[in-house]
Order: C-alpha cells, then sequence, then structure tokens
C-alpha cells in the first residue's frame, strides 16, 4: 500500500504564512502526479496545486502568485508554501499522489487524510 502523511497546518493570521509538506511512503514503483487539493466546509474539493514527475505545474487561479509547490522526487516528498494567506483559504488541504506501485499494475490515485488550515484573525 501506499501512504500519505501531511504535515504543517494550523491556525494563521490573514496575511501570514504557512509550510504544509507530505511524504509518500509504502510500496512505489513510481509516481506521476503529486500535489494538493483542498476542501472548504460545504464545498467541493479543488486542486490547489499539482506537479507532474516531469516538472510541469498547475495552480489554481485563486492561489497565483501567493502559493508555491516544490517538490523532491528522490524523497517522495511534496511542499506547499502559501503566503499572504486569505480567510478563503481556510479548508482542509489533503496532499494528492498518483503512484504506480509495481511494473505490471496500472497507477492509482492515493490521498492523505488531510490536514486544517484556518486563516482567521
Amino acid at each position: 500500500q501506499v501512504q500519505l502523511v501531511e504535515s504543517g497546518g494550523g491556525l494563521v493570521q490573514p496575511g501570514g504564512s504557512l509550510t504544509l509538506s507530505c511524504t509518500a511512503s509504502g510500496r512505489i514503483f513510481s509516481i506521476y502526479d503529486m500535489g494538493w487539493y483542498r476542501q472548504a466546509p460545504g464545498k467541493q474539493r479543488e486542486m490547489v496545486a499539482v506537479i507532474t514527475s516531469t516538472g510541469s505545474t498547475s495552480v489554481a487561479d485563486s492561489v497565483k502568485g501567493r502559493f508555491t509547490m516544490s517538490r523532491d522526487a528522490a524523497k517522495n516528498t511534496v511542499a506547499l508554501q502559501m503566503n499572504s494567506l486569505k480567510s478563503e483559504d481556510t479548508a482542509v488541504y489533503f496532499c494528492y499522489a498518483r503512484v504506480k506501485q509495481t511494473l505490471r499494475i496500472s497507477a492509482s490515485d492515493y490521498w492523505g487524510q488531510g490536514t486544517q488550515v484556518t486563516v482567521s484573525s
């Protein structure tokens, strides 16, 4: 199996910063996409930022210029640096990875348990 472990959530004031980290472990042959989604109360889960194995990054318009994602492929880790946080960034943030466990098995999507980010004064 594959486990995604997130860290770094918490409470921050508007305008503040937080960094989320996620590490994938377990039976991993290769990781294709890896990144972050979020889900606010009463809303659907939405993509925040995703990076492919080739380094191509997709970032939601709502966080462009404020959030930066990085990936350490050797360590199966991604980080999300969140600056200039707004109240509307409050959500549970989920780490995501599309993982191929063996050469013969098709890739599957895996999710972390989520970490709460609350932006409030």
